[in-house]
């Protein structure tokens, strides 16, 4: 059984490794290569994200 994997939201990479990962307000889940990405996309889009 093969796994569909997930492009990182912020490059197109894809994601290798679960954890970085971000909740939206809307109830939308972005999800990141790296922490690099994850921490661009929480600065452009601070307003979006729900607090952890």
């Amino acid at each position: 059984m093969s796994k569909e994997k997930k492009a990182c939201d912020l490059c197109g990479l894809t994601v290798e490794v679960s954890g970085f990962t971000l909740k939206l307000k809307n109830g939308e889940q972005k999800d990141f290569c790296c922490e690099g990405c994850k921490g661009i996309y929480q600065m452009l889009n601070d307003d979006q994200i729900l607090a952890e």
